[in-house]
């Protein structure tokens, strides 16, 4: 029986171990879905929403540790992936994304559906080409998924659909992807000249983040030798965070002031496998260190003092005996307690109180987090979901927590959590939904329907763009745009027979959670939670300090005048027990 291009691109898929590709159905990757069908090897996970195929794979690729695919048919198909795969990519996940393409001999022609896939897709993929020739395959397969793999971000394949069905007499071979998993390490002068600088440093901090990932036990023996504070980037958090003696906290626009003084008052700071962006959040005088895998990211966030090339792991083992004994603990233990302190005033707002509505926030993340599986796969929407995430879940280890932390786009935390359920059957996952990022992408609702996908979805509630009236806020603006008319998210999920709860009372907020978590299939609880919450960064500038002042007269002077009451009430009053 003779061979297509597509059958080749199936075939090498398989020998991947490619189990499954997210997308929509469409006629240009109708030799595409043939091959599947034929190989009945790989499963098409249906979606509603290519986005939704996107960010689905690659949290797929997150949890079972291997390439991941999506695919789109031609035209705006495989253009509604470009936001999932943007977040791919900025995140390091290895995502190989089938892009079909019109007939070829009507490129250029203006034909219907057009558009330039290897322009589109340039600047989120390592690898994007197209397939013209039988002869190519399964070659541009094997590069395309070695670029994702090796270099740790999305390749596209674009296959016009009718290229796909040509005959193809290729074989394909039994190693198609070559995994490695070299060690990354300084050299030895570069390693006494780093010992150098932190023996030295009379008080060292450490910011760390993703890439201290397997590390956990180097670094604390590394924060003992040097008697350092740990300040956490928010994707190093469920690695870090957890059985961490020396954790000072998060910093950044959601993190805590522990960690950000510790950071702001220590002669040396020492990054590890972060990437953290905001400038404003690094000292100004003090020598700074940076322990990076890519070379290329040395520097770009604030001058360097020094710059090393190096696993986190492999970089602190060799570390560990060029470093001297003699520490002062008074650096350490000064933002250890700043961070407990800290940790108790953001634990008095995670309280309810029975009939006292609307909900705090903090309070549903901490009833998630303490109802919850030891091993969760957690989700996140950004906005307001993210930074309660951030502040209320707790990592132990085996927990992990998922978002569109260096993309930052909406409705991300359903998409994730579909990609992680398929991933691993056994596991909880629980999204954690703001309800302007559910209602963008709620068709996928009936996704998780469809396929029986056991998520827990709690919706936050809120009616509102809550983080952006927060950044309007906070620049004197009247919020504008932000308001939202939801409908009642639990009857809307009851409609599409997924079980629906909404909660409006505290009182019932615990036996909520506990019934959604215990029902045997997908279910999504409904919480009203409070618009008014203000999530104070780590540091307050001048400029926030009189653009909320603006905002306050503002509000009173257009008629807003309960706004800022509510506001007082919610963040004042609460938190006194007033």
């Amino acid at each position: 029986m003779r061979k297509t291009i597509a059958d080749i691109l199936i075939d090498s898929l398989i020998q991947a171990g490619v189990t499954r590709i997210y997308g929509i159905v469409g006629d240009s990757l109708n030799a595409v879905l043939d091959s599947i069908k034929s190989s009945k090897r790989i499963e098409w996970i249906g979606v509603r929403h290519e986005e939704v195929a996107a960010f689905a794979a690659g949290s797929d690729s997150l949890m079972s540790g291997s390439i991941a695919v999506c695919a789109g048919s031609s035209g705006p198909g495989n253009l509604h992936l470009i936001n999932g795969l943007y977040d791919c990519h900025r995140s390091r996940i290895p995502v190989l994304a089938i892009a079909a393409q019109i007939p070829s001999i009507e490129i250029g022609s203006e034909y219907f559906q057009q558009t330039r896939p290897e322009q589109l897709f340039k600047d989120c993929s390592h690898f994007c080409e197209t397939v013209y020739r039988a002869e190519q395959m399964p070659r541009l397969a094997t590069i395309a998924m070695q670029h994702a793999i090796a270099r740790k971000g999305v390749s596209v394949l674009v296959l016009p659909g009718d290229i796909a069905a040509l005959e193809d007499r290729q074989t394909v071979p039994e190693q198609v992807i070559h995994v490695t998993n070299p060690l990354i390490s300084p050299s030895k002068p570069e390693l006494e000249k780093l010992a150098g600088f932190l023996n030295d440093g009379k008080k060292v901090t450490l910011l760390c983040g993703a890439g201290c990932e397997g590390a956990h036990s180097h670094l604390m023996l590394l924060c003992e030798k040097l008697k350092s504070p740990m300040v956490i980037a928010l994707r190093g958090k469920e690695f870090l965070e957890y059985d961490n003696p020396y954790n000072a906290g998060l910093t950044g626009l959601i993190g805590y002031s522990s960690g950000y003084h510790a950071i702001m008052d220590c002669d040396v700071l020492l990054m590890l496998g972060t990437d953290f962006p905001y400038r404003q959040f690094y000292p100004d005088d003090a020598v700074i260190l940076q322990v990076d895998v890519r070379a290329e990211h040395l520097g770009r966030r604030a001058a360097l003092t020094y710059g090393l090339c190096g696993d986190v792991k492999e970089t602190i083992s060799q570390l560990l005996p060029l470093l001297t004994d003699v520490k002062d603990s008074s650096h350490l233990e000064k933002y250890v307690s700043a961070y407990k302190n800290v940790r108790e005033d953001l634990d008095k707002f995670a309280v309810g109180k029975p009939g006292r509505t609307p909900i705090h926030p903090q309070y549903l993340t901490k009833v998630v987090s303490d109802l919850a599986n030891e091993d969760t796969i957690f989700t996140c929407d950004v906005g307001t979901p993210t930074l309660w995430s951030a502040r209320y879940l707790q990592m132990n280890g085996k927990r992990r927590l998922l978002g569109s932390f260096n993309h930052g786009t909406m409705a991300n935390a359903m998409p994730q959590a579909i990609g992680a359920q398929v991933s691993q059957p056994g596991r909880q996952v629980v999204a954690l939904c703001g309800d302007g990022g559910l209602s963008m992408l709620l068709g996928d609702l009936l996704t998780i329907h469809q396929h029986k996908l056991p998520v827990k979805l709690v919706v936050f509630n809120n009616s509102a763009l809550s983080f952006v009236e927060l950044e309007m806020k906070a620049a004197g603006y009247l919020e504008t745009g932000t308001t939202l008319e939801n409908p009642n998210f639990a009857s809307l999920a009851q409609s599409m027979g997924i079980e629906g709860i909404r909660v409006e009372d505290p009182a019932d907020l615990e036996s909520a959670v506990q019934r959604a978590f215990e029902h045997n299939g997908p279910a999504l609880i409904d919480v009203l939670v409070n618009r008014q919450e203000l999530a104070m960064p780590p540091k307050v500038s001048i400029e926030q300090a009189h653009g909320f002042t603006l905002w306050t007269l503002k509000a009173v002077l257009n008629g807003h005048a309960d706004d800022v009451i509510d506001l007082a009430k919610t963040n004042l009053l609460d938190r006194f027990h007033l």
